[in-house]
């Protein structure tokens, strides 16, 4: 992840912006899916203006692309009602069957008219439709994605400016979503496909697509990128920043223990345990950074009460200097209040 950590970044703090309510000064991280598929190197991960789904089309012979597509969100089973009660339906002709099934096919061919008349393009359903229905549709030329689970038509609906419609009769035109481009996309030699859908009528819904070469690079992924994006979003709620890499920490402990000698009593040992609290984050610091956490903390402290810089700090990188200030190494106020 290191090795791509300024494009991750940049990701990060783009997909921010993108769903930042910068009036009320709050982010809704719901807004961002990351979503990760193992293949591809860590450098082709990608922001998608819109939403991905690990799904593709129910036919292959539907168009793998679709502009200006007017989608029809249902979570409504896309076949004939089941009765309530039990039943039992007795055929004993070529004529009943053929009856029931000419019955059968209307019921598909009127919904699939109804989807037509209110204008859509493309239907995603919660779902699953057989194999008539999926063939129905196809030969009424109306693309469709089935078995899309309940969170995925949530942000769907958010994303397209859309509304979920739970009974089939209720489906109207003024209840399709929108999207600028809807695309069926394959990846790497085993041909997975995901759906795009893009340039939606409410952009404040992304998706952080993350490739990488296994499994475990891609959790590691997105917890990094998790982290990123609650900095970015502590930044938007209060932009105070302090310096980092324990600099803070070191200072405030300095501060403590100097505040600890005017007491005399025993309060002075509990204000010295939270001094020695405060060194604790510079030491799980050093030690992950590979240095003698005592020894590292020890030369940082004397060197913030010689020079009186709170800005030294630990050197996690190994550049050559522990001034933070100089290697830019900043971290949220409201973090450290939290």
């Amino acid at each position: 992840v290191n090795r791509c950590k300024r494009p991750l970044a940049e990701i990060s703090v783009k997909a921010v912006l993108s769903v930042a309510d910068l009036e009320r000064k709050d982010v809704n991280l719901d807004l961002i899916k990351v979503e990760g598929k193992v293949g591809g190197k860590l450098e082709d991960t990608e922001l998608v203006y819109g939403i991905t789904v690990d799904k593709d089309m129910s036919h292959p012979q539907m168009p793998k692309k679709i502009e200006d597509a007017k989608i029809a969100i249902l979570t409504c089973p896309f076949e004939p009602p089941k009765p309530k009660t039990k039943h039992k339906v007795d055929i004993d002709t070529v004529e009943k069957f053929q009856t029931l099934r000419q019955q059968e096919q209307k019921y598909f061919d009127d919904m699939v008219q109804k989807c037509k008349d209110v204008g859509a393009t493309l239907v995603i359903c919660q779902w699953g439709f057989d194999d008539e229905a999926n063939h129905l549709l196809m030969h009424r030329n109306l693309p469709a994605v089935r078995w899309v689970g309940g969170v995925e038509l949530e942000l769907i609906a958010i994303a397209t400016g859309g509304r979920i419609v739970p009974r089939f009769q209720e489906l109207t035109p003024e209840k399709l979503g929108r999207a600028g481009l809807v695309r069926e996309k394959s990846f790497g030699t085993t041909k997975d496909k995901m759906l795009y859908i893009e340039h939606c009528a409410n952009s404040r819904a992304v998706t952080i697509f993350i490739r990488g070469g296994n499994k475990m690079m891609i959790e590691e992924t997105k917890r990094s990128i998790h982290d990123a994006l609650c900095v970015a979003r502590n930044l938007i709620r209060n932009n105070s920043i302090v310096y980092g890499g324990g600099s803070a920490e070191i200072s405030c402990s300095i501060a403590v223990e100097a505040a600890a000698d005017k007491y005399p009593g025993v309060e002075q040992y509990a204000i010295r345990a939270f001094a020695d609290a405060l060194d604790s984050v510079s030491i799980a610091l050093a030690e992950n950074s590979g240095l003698q956490p005592i020894e590292t903390l020890s030369a940082v402290k004397s060197q913030q009460i010689k020079e009186n810089n709170p800005h030294f700090g630990i050197d996690c990188n190994d550049v050559g200097t522990n001034d933070m200030r100089e290697q830019n190494v900043f971290e949220t106020l409201i973090g450290k209040q939290q």
